[in-house]
């Protein structure tokens, strides 16, 4: 199997590590432009090409993909059998039809549930108990595709959204490979997906990652864990950024809601129902640390 592997953050490695130590065929690979990052502005490869660089695989880098004829034709040249695509950018019907056998897509949630950008994080924010990883075959509109594989994954009390996306990663790479066989195979059978079932992963924005302290404290700390630790959830105190990383549910703490309460060590908030234990915490200006540490030189 000749495979083009489209992929852009860590989340793909384990994908695209799996599908080399398998000895299949990565005739190139595609992600996302550099960018210039820090305040040297200097220039950075996405965690795919870094890891495609190591291994000499060949990387293209389009701008953009819809209505770039150059690109479909360095497409076509290489001839290819398969695209995988793992947290990459949306292919349009001319580019994902190139390949002999088409494209599939690995998505992190069990679909048609959390359709979208950010299943992951919507999951943990909503307090599911279960997530999965599901392998479907491109099709026009965005995560509708028929599904190759699912799998369900269990959510645990303690995950937030790094560990969470770090257990998935891996687990999502096994699928992959059992997919990439499955094609090559040629015994498989698409399932369709139910559009009825269906409920949306939108990326997360700036007003998501603000807190409100009127919500439940159930609510918000699965909030605190769905954007543990990016883009963070966050309040403003005095005009300044205040991010949790990490919290706890207090229930036997009367506080009012937005109520603060502090000791030498530890620091609660009242929500609109029980409140919340801070754990970790970090203010604009300075770095993420555990409660205690902060309190030392910082007093809500």
């Amino acid at each position: 199997m000749k495979i083009v592997f489209m992929g852009t953050p860590d989340f793909s490695i384990p994908s695209l590590k799996i599908l080399i130590d398998n000895h299949h065929q990565i005739i190139a690979v595609v992600t996302t432009p550099d960018k210039e990052r820090g305040r040297g502005q200097k220039i950075t490869f996405t965690a795919v090409k870094q890891f495609a660089v190591e291994k000499n695989i060949p990387v293209y880098q389009p701008n953009s993909l819809k209505g770039n004829d150059e690109f479909v034709e360095q497409m076509k040249l290489l001839n290819p059998d398969l695209f995988v695509v793992v947290a990459f950018r949306i292919l349009p019907k001319e580019v994902f039809e190139i390949p002999k056998f088409g494209s599939f897509n690995l998505h992190g949630s069990y679909l048609p549930k959390y359709r979208g950008a950010a299943p992951i994080q919507w999951a943990l924010i909503n307090g599911d108990k279960e997530t999965g990883l599901t392998t479907f075959k491109l099709a026009e509109k965005v995560d509708t595709g028929n599904i190759y594989l699912q799998e369900k994954v269990n959510i645990e009390p303690d995950d937030n959204f790094e560990n969470l996306h770090d257990r998935m990663s891996l687990i999502g790479a096994g699928l992959v490979l059992k997919t990439v066989t499955m094609i090559e195979n040629g015994n498989f059978e698409l399932q369709t997906q139910n559009d009825l079932l269906a409920s949306p992963a939108p990326k997360i924005t700036k007003e998501i990652c603000l807190i409100d302290w009127s919500k439940s404290a159930l609510e918000i700390h699965n909030l605190i864990r769905g954007l543990s630790p990016h883009p963070v959830a966050h309040f403003l105190h005095n005009n300044k950024v205040i991010k949790i990383y990490k919290s706890e549910i207090v229930r036997e703490l009367n506080l009012k809601t937005g109520e603060i309460h502090q000791t030498k060590t530890e620091l609660f908030i009242g929500c609109g129902k029980d409140a919340l234990k801070i754990l970790e915490i970090q203010q604009e200006g300075k770095k993420r640390m555990k409660t205690e540490e902060f309190l030392r030189g910082f007093r809500v």
